[in-house]
């Protein structure tokens, strides 16, 4: 039923107060929610930002691995979500809380104005009552007076001893009041005329009208309440596709966890080039032996050149089959080659006391080799050269430097030309600057680019001592070589005529001539341009098929070589790489 039907002005204003108490009640509730969003977005974030690896720490330098960068994922998802969440807080406040503010506010003010209407077309009836009412109330009076004056003027007519003065006064006066009677109550009818009229149009026009106003307005009211609850679940739905990414991008990372591949990474991180130590040889102390039989019975140990040529082809593979070493570096004692028997006559040495000698032999190659493990970490640290690092680990700092120092460099570089250039601008245009006050700049940019040349000199020759990038593995002087043979400068060293070791090197330099190209394994083609510009590289182009001659190492590169020869190094994530099984 329409609500003017109920004539009930109260129960109107309460119900429509009410209904605005509870879109008040609703933004309270909606903004609690919102906080508590913030604050749990917040905490995700914090939570998030106390596990994360600080920059350069050793926790990012295991992200490598990738249980390690799975859990970085996570986080990262983890702050994601925390967006998400933030996002659905403000979007409730903006969509849902200061919407129906806003909303609340308009409803306020017209709430009033119709209520005020009503109050006014309702006052206004009752004056119109009070009027009516009194113009009844004089209109009895003064009929009671004119009957009261007919009435007198009636009995002042009987009586005979009044005069006719007397009978003609109360006769005017009767008539009188008849008159006033007569016009009050014409006042009374046009009053009562009126008021059934304003009456009409209060109850059939004026509060109708309010009251199907306010009807409309608390309808509109509802509906608008009624969107804000569905706002409330949609502004959580519409980023639930996103928060549904971030959980699949936490799965995600756990799947992307490869155990043996992390094993791999750690291997080739630390993997020290050293080759493994071998067997000690037996130590025979007895004395009064048959010298004889010592050497068919107990078997008399090899002399190290002679244990160096039966073991040849094995030691050497340690080193790249592509690389010829010098006899300077390779030599990792100077010693000269005994002759056997059967070539030639017996070496000096042996001519005395063969077990004797070899024992001697023994306790130079042997012993050195285990003090020299013992006392390796002993030595002063060479921390410029890395060369307290084993041979691969030194190999990957040094190349590492040398990257910093060619990127410093290079900088210099563009700094000094850049210089070059303003400085001709000023001999050309005086007026925009002197070109004498670029002089220290220019000289302190040369001072800085000569002393970084010669830093990149410095590591480019450790680098080439160690190996290079995908070479052959060389060891510093102080280091112990792949066959266990100690520096020829420590104690106990041997050391004979340089020109015969020489001999010895050269017949091994000839082996690597016969297999100067390694064989490919594996094949890769490119998936994106590399121009090859640095030193060592090769340029390839976009879907170029080439050999892998040498795997990644764990530095991001990989040695690969065209069909005509060619051979650098490419970044392996530009390529997918397939090696032989």
């Amino acid at each position: 039923r329409m609500w003017h039907s109920e004539d009930q002005y109260d129960i109107i204003d309460k119900h429509t107060q009410s209904g605005l108490d509870l879109v008040e009640k609703y933004v309270k509730f909606v903004k609690e929610r919102t906080e508590i969003e913030q604050n749990y977005a917040k905490q995700l974030r914090n939570l998030s930002k106390k596990y994360s690896p600080k920059r350069g720490s050793k926790e990012e330098q295991e992200c490598r691995f990738s249980n390690h960068q799975a859990f970085l994922d996570i986080l990262n998802e983890m702050n994601d979500y925390a967006g998400q969440r933030e996002l659905i807080a403000e979007n409730m406040m903006i969509n849902i809380c200061i919407e129906l503010t806003k909303y609340l506010q308009e409803l306020k003010q017209e709430r009033k104005m119709h209520l005020s209407e009503a109050k006014k077309a309702q006052q206004y009836l009752e004056g119109t009552y009070k009027q009516l009412d009194n113009s009844k109330k004089r209109f009895e009076r003064e009929w009671r007076e004119a009957e009261k004056a007919a009435q007198y003027a009636e009995k002042t007519d009987q009586d005979l001893n009044a005069t006719k003065a007397d009978v003609e006064k109360a006769k005017q006066q009767a008539h009188m009041r008849t008159h006033i009677a007569e016009e009050c109550k014409n006042d009374y009818a046009s009053q009562l005329q009126k008021y059934n009229k304003e009456q009409n149009q209060f109850y059939f026009t004026d509060m109708p009208l309010s009251f199907n106003r306010l009807q409309d307005m608390d309808e509109r009211r509802i509906k608008k309440l009624a969107q804000g609850y569905v706002l409330f679940a949609d502004t959580e739905r519409h980023v639930m596709p996103i928060i549904g990414k971030c959980l699949e991008g936490i799965a995600r990372a756990g799947t992307n966890v490869n155990e043996r591949n992390d094993s791999v990474v750690l291997i080739e991180q630390h993997k020290s080039g050293f080759e493994r130590p071998g067997d000690l040889e037996f130590e025979d102390y007895s004395q009064g032996i048959n010298r004889a039989s010592s050497d068919s019975s107990l078997g008399t140990p090899k002399g190290p050149l002679e244990l160096l040529g039966k073991n040849k082809n094995k030691t050497f593979r340690l080193f790249n089959k592509k690389s010829k070493l010098p006899s300077s570096s390779l030599s990792p004692f100077s010693t000269t080659p005994t002759p056997s028997p059967a070539n030639g006559p017996p070496s000096p040495k042996f001519g005395r006391d063969p077990l004797s000698y070899c024992l001697m032999e023994i306790n130079k190659t042997v012993k050195p080799r285990i003090s020299s493990f013992r006392t390796l970490k002993r030595t002063p640290v060479d921390s410029e050269g890395f060369t307290h690092l084993p041979p691969e680990q030194r190999r990957k700092r040094l190349q590492q430097k040398i990257d910093d120092i060619s990127k410093e460099l290079q900088k210099e570089i563009d700094q000094s030309e850049a210089l070059g250039k303003m400085k001709d601008v000023y001999e050309k245009n005086p007026q925009m600057g002197d070109p004498a006050s670029l002089a220290p700049q220019i000289t302190q940019t040369a001072q800085n680019m000569e002393r970084l040349r010669g830093e990149l000199n410095k590591y480019e020759s450790w680098l080439a001592e160690a190996g290079g990038r995908g070479d052959s593995i060389r060891y510093s002087t102080h280091s112990l070589n792949n066959n266990g043979a100690h520096n020829p400068n420590s104690p106990g060293a041997i050391s004979d005529d340089t020109d015969s070791s020489q001999a010895i090197y050269t017949e091994f330099d000839d082996e690597f001539e016969e297999e100067e190209l390694a064989a490919p394994i594996g094949q890769c083609t490119a998936l994106y341009n590399f121009p090859g510009s640095s030193e060592g590289t090769i340029s390839m182009q976009e879907g170029e098929v080439l050999f892998v001659v040498e795997e990644d190492k764990g530095d991001g590169w990989t040695r690969v070589r065209r069909n005509n020869g060619d051979e650098g190094y490419i970044p392996t994530s530009y390529a997918t790489i397939t090696l032989n099984k």
